[in-house]
């Protein structure tokens, strides 16, 4: 829940302080925090209509990264760029091996959202068949597009030139491999793909939430539904309010690494649990992966959640603060179930 919230809040950044501002000149935080009322407000409308939404949405983004594949072709193809960064290493004070742990602990947060569909398997016709092929091959196809993405931006932008762009390190892209395309065009798309990436995250956020308080992890009155969207409305209130204080607080850069932060604990922690569940037998059809990839997921994710990968200890302080707003949140709900219990007993 707390990585899908930093997950949507970098991407209300990146919507305010990069892409919108090409159409107009406002406050980033105030257009931050609109955007993620609005978010808001399509998730209170229901499934259907956020699904339907994202559908669209990401045939956009995908059409956005295709043209800055083929820009950097073409602009390859004509004699820009420069083949020799893709084999340069400037790893400054780090070792070689802590300068691509800490750079594939940040560049995990691009491979997030992934996990998020996995709360809505249960709504696919035979899962067992469908989900896992879907996953799979949905994180290959994606994993392919980010490769020549990043292959042609470094091509054509310096690393320390995309690094300092930030959010805004593929409209450097256009600069350099299309001067004659306006800016505004892939801003547009740029737009629409963080809309999406947040769309998608505060939708798995406060379904989290909502079944929380359903299973009396947290407070039930964050599984209260409205009566008549029937979605889990002061769940999406309160996912949306923590967004809107992290994009006013909280920097970009901290935002994405907190994000890839929790969940590597999280892959971690799920990879074990998949052992640890073998040895339950269930009389269904099942996925079933080969035991060395949850044993070496497992590892991986611990590593890369180390401080032993180079991640910056801003890190670890913002995702012990949402941690602790949990940690709270369920505090008050088991005083609240102890007092109850001994209530009824006292009734008794």
């Amino acid at each position: 829940m707390c990585s899908g919230i930093t997950s949507a809040s970098s991407a209300a950044v990146a919507f305010g302080d990069t892409y919108l501002a090409e159409f107009i000149t406002s406050p980033m935080p105030l257009m931050a925090i609109l955007f993620i009322a609005l978010l808001g407000v399509i998730n209170f409308r229901g499934v259907r209509e956020s699904v339907t939404t994202n559908v669209v949405l990401t045939c956009i983004e995908i059409g956005g990264l295709l043209i800055i594949i083929g820009v950097g072709a073409w602009a390859v193809l004509n004699g820009a760029g420069e083949p020799s960064r893709l084999v340069e290493f400037n790893t400054q004070d780090q070792t070689m091996l802590v300068a691509i742990t800490s750079a594939t602990s940040l560049a995990f947060f691009s491979m997030v959202g992934f996990e998020d569909s996995v709360n809505m398997a249960e709504e696919t016709k035979d899962p067992a068949r469908v989900f896992p092929k879907a996953m799979l091959w949905g994180m290959v196809i994606a994993a392919t597009i980010y490769i020549f993405v990043s292959v042609t931006s470094s091509l054509l932008v310096p690393a320390g030139d995309l690094e300092a762009a930030e959010s805004g390190a593929l409209l450097k892209v256009i600069d350099i491999g299309a001067p004659g395309m306006p800016r505004e065009i892939f801003s547009a798309i740029g737009l629409f793909a963080v809309i999406n990436s947040a769309l998608i995250n505060m939708l798995m956020a406060s379904r989290l939430v909502y079944g929380m308080a359903n299973e009396r992890i947290i407070p039930k009155v964050f599984g209260t539904v409205h009566p008549f969207r029937r979605s889990p409305w002061v769940a999406i209130v309160f996912t949306s309010v923590i967004a809107m204080v992290l994009v006013s607080t909280v920097d970009i850069d901290v935002l994405g690494g907190t994000t890839a932060l929790l969940l590597l604990v999280v892959f971690a922690v799920v990879n074990v649990a998949v052992l640890a569940l073998r040895r339950d037998p269930v009389p269904h059809k099942h996925f079933r992966a080969p035991t060395i990839i949850p044993v070496f997921a497992a590892i991986f994710c611990l590593y890369l959640a180390s401080p032993l990968s180079g991640r910056p200890a801003r890190d670890y302080v913002v995702a012990a603060i949402l941690l602790v707003v949990g940690l709270v949140l369920w505090g008050v709900n088991h005083l609240a179930m102890r007092r109850s219990s001994e209530a009824a007993t006292a009734d008794e």
